[in-house]
């Protein structure tokens, strides 16, 4: 019951930051993707399924306040959820290298899916401005950001879990 709130509160929690604070703090027009990092950080912690719930209601979120079509970014974020969590196997708490990699690539994903269904099938077809322009800056700053919030969410994983097998050893 915990854990849910949590991630009710930390999807909630960062999208109001992506939206308001770091809209403040934007360099060009680039905000971090919160969201992709929420995903990406549960998906590898977590697992796949996790990966896909945390995704779709992060997805579900931009949808109904941003998207053009209800489930569009629901079905992206719900993909790249299952797909980071099918790293979970290799998951470390102390290696912080292979999740911010895989953060990374996640947005980098993100951004190409985004331009591939919104712009290119619409006889836009100016994928290098695009990728200078949006998607790198947008994935290094989504990195930056990734570097102090994965931390935060490992440690706060970590507690729940261990909440968690306590609870489960009164039981037994």
């Amino acid at each position: 019951m915990r854990r849910l709130l949590f991630i009710f509160l930390s999807i909630l929690i960062s999208f109001i930051m992506q939206t308001t604070v770091f809209r403040v703090l934007d360099f060009s027009g680039i905000v971090p993707n919160l969201m992709i990092i929420l995903t990406s950080s549960y998906a590898f912690m977590r697992g796949d399924k996790s990966g896909m719930v945390v995704g779709m209601f992060c997805g579900l979120l931009v949808d109904i306040f941003f998207g053009t079509y209800l489930g569009f970014y629901a079905l992206i974020y719900m993909y790249i959820g299952f797909i980071i969590g099918k790293f979970n196997k290799i998951f470390f708490p102390e290696n912080i290298l292979l999740p911010l990699a895989l953060i990374v690539s996640s947005d980098f994903l993100f951004g190409f899916i985004c331009y591939v269904l919104l712009f290119m099938f619409r006889n836009k077809f100016n994928i290098t401005y695009y990728t200078i322009n949006v998607i790198l800056p947008e994935v290094v700053y989504t990195a930056l950001v990734a570097v102090f919030i994965y931390p935060v969410l490992i440690k706060i994983n970590s507690y729940l879990e261990d909440i968690e097998q306590r609870s489960a050893k009164k039981f037994v």
